[in-house]
């Protein structure tokens, strides 16, 4: 049984993919995996693709020990093996080196930070009584109709804050660069990119699959185990984004000439 789902996975893993998606999110979910009498943390990386129709589709499931240029290079080579010609926006968090492999496979892909992460990060060690007023703040800096907007709004949280949080705002300078490509794009196409409602369900998934198992007896089991349960909560999965025509009619004219239209 075992051999046969691998058998499945790899099929999977090497079906034929559309030439282009609007937008691709890639996430990671950490394990713990026995080796050698050992325990080691691994990253389970799942690629989810926004089709031209606005529908979600898990393109891939990677497992994979060292981030580099050269390993996320390998990830989106393969995608373009497997027919994948156009990424407009692929949206990551800090996975390290991923930009410099996007410039390479992508050069016309924009990189943009994912904005949920950056926000998750910046309140890890703010205080619970803070939390609220503190995340509100920063939504005026991702809300914000235009970037110069963004930056004197960045300014104002910091001058707000560091005082009794002196560094939470420092990533936010040192990030600005891939977290600022949104401001491009009208409110309705943020919604798509920063809202990570489909990567957070998966999430879900893959973290209660670590409290069922605290340690997998390999890397195989593992993959096998991610799959299985990617297919199940993918089933539902059957409608489009809201008001994605609007969304995709933006993507064409910002993208024009270089995507093909949306089919309808």
């Amino acid at each position: 049984m075992t051999d046969k789902v691998m058998d499945y996975i790899q099929d999977w893993k090497n079906r034929p993919l559309d030439e282009v998606y609007p937008v691709i999110f890639i996430d990671a979910t950490h394990f713990s995996v026995r080796e050698d009498n050992r325990i080691k943390k691994i990253a389970a990386y799942v690629v989810l693709g926004i089709t031209k129709e606005g529908k979600k589709e898990v393109l891939s499931l990677e497992i994979g020990e060292n981030e580099s240029s050269k390993y996320w290079l390998g990830v989106l080579n393969v995608l373009k093996n497997r027919g994948v010609k156009d990424i407009m926006v692929i949206c990551a968090d800090g996975l390290t080196r991923i930009k410099e492999a996007i410039a390479t496979a992508f050069p016309k892909t924009e990189y943009q930070r994912c904005v949920v992460h950056q926000v998750r990060n910046t309140l890890k060690y703010v205080s619970y009584k803070d939390k609220k007023s503190f995340a509100s703040d920063l939504k005026s800096i991702y809300l914000a109709v235009t970037e110069s907007q963004a930056l004197e709004n960045l300014e104002k949280v910091k001058e707000t804050w560091e005082e009794k949080y002196p560094n939470s705002m420092a990533s936010w300078y040192q990030n600005w660069d891939v977290l600022t490509p949104i401001f491009k794009f009208s409110l309705e196409v943020r919604k798509v990119i920063y809202t990570t409602n489909a990567i957070e369900s998966l999430n879900s998934t893959y973290k209660k699959l670590n409290r069922q198992r605290t340690v997998y007896p390999s890397d195989k089991s593992l993959l096998k185990v991610l799959y299985l349960s990617t297919l199940e909560a993918t089933k539902k999965w059957t409608q489009p984004l809201r008001n994605w025509g609007k969304v995709y009619g933006e993507f064409s004219i910002m993208y024009e000439g270089t995507q093909p239209m949306l089919n309808t």
